[in-house]
């Protein structure tokens, strides 16, 4: 893989996606339908997704491609591949929180390696280079020319004294008792794959999801964060969550700087 050609065309795609996504949501009022699942969808979701897997299929034609809104890719097997969540978040989305992201991301032998997390209502990017460092770029997101990024590295976290971030549309009683076996200085909430992110940037140390997730909600956040030092593990034994599942179906899991010292669910 020349990961400096994917890495400058995940960034593009996602910058193009995100334009489409913000052009709808700036819109007085757009159609939200459900999906087999009764989860939400709307005409940003379907857009970009067509702007993204267009480009990547056609810059990448030789390499799986799986997407959330073409159902017909959920059924590909193989451990490496392009996984893509045009708009994770969509609740965000249409209650107009603005913690909706765009997702790529490259799978090679069931690990993320390379991804790109976008923000556009709150102007945040995240991904990884060429090498596998993560970084967060600023300022005017051209999309042909790179602009100003600077390195990110998770926290070395105090274990009495834990940031935690959790999810905003999807906490729940476990969760929380769960978090509460730790020593926690504070907590945030945040929407889609930013949560992530945060950790990535030493923004919290521990982000625990007991609730439903795919492959694609989680790869490219997942990528970054590896990329910044992170890692993300199984809720149930702790060993490093894998890609390329059965139905791309995740377990619980729990996203943290190494420093954290993991409890027993």
């Amino acid at each position: 893989m020349d990961y400096e050609k994917l890495v400058a065309e995940m960034r593009r795609l996602a910058l193009e996606a995100g334009d489409k996504i913000m052009e709808i949501y700036g819109q007085d009022d757009f159609e939200v339908k459900s999906k087999s699942d009764d989860s939400p969808v709307t005409a940003a979701d379907e857009a970009a997704d067509a702007i993204i897997s267009e480009g990547l299929r056609a810059a990448f034609p030789d390499v799986m491609l799986v997407t959330e809104e073409q159902a017909a890719t959920h059924t590909v097997k193989g451990d490496t591949f392009l996984i893509v969540d045009p708009l994770d978040g969509t609740k965000e989305f249409v209650h107009r929180r603005g913690d909706f992201t765009v997702n790529i991301a490259l799978v090679e032998g069931g690990v993320p390696t390379r991804g790109v997390v976008y923000a556009p209502a709150k102007s945040r990017m995240f991904f990884t280079q060429a090498d596998g460092q993560s970084v967060e770029e600023t300022g005017a997101f051209a999309k042909g020319q790179l602009g100003e990024t600077k390195a990110i590295s998770v926290s070395n976290p105090d274990n009495t004294a834990l940031m935690v971030v959790a999810s905003k549309s999807h906490r729940d009683q476990a969760t929380d008792d769960y978090i509460g076996k730790y020593g926690v200085r504070d907590m945030t909430s945040a929407g889609s794959s930013l949560k992530f992110c945060l950790v990535a940037t030493g923004e919290a140390d521990l982000y625990p999801r007991l609730g439903r997730t795919m492959e694609w909600d989680t790869a490219a956040g997942h990528a970054v964060l590896n990329g910044a030092g992170g890692a993300v593990v199984r809720f149930d034994d702790l060993t490093p969550l894998a890609y390329g599942k059965e139905d791309f179906a995740n377990p619980f899991f729990i996203a943290h700087a190494p420093g954290v010292e993991l409890k027993a669910g």
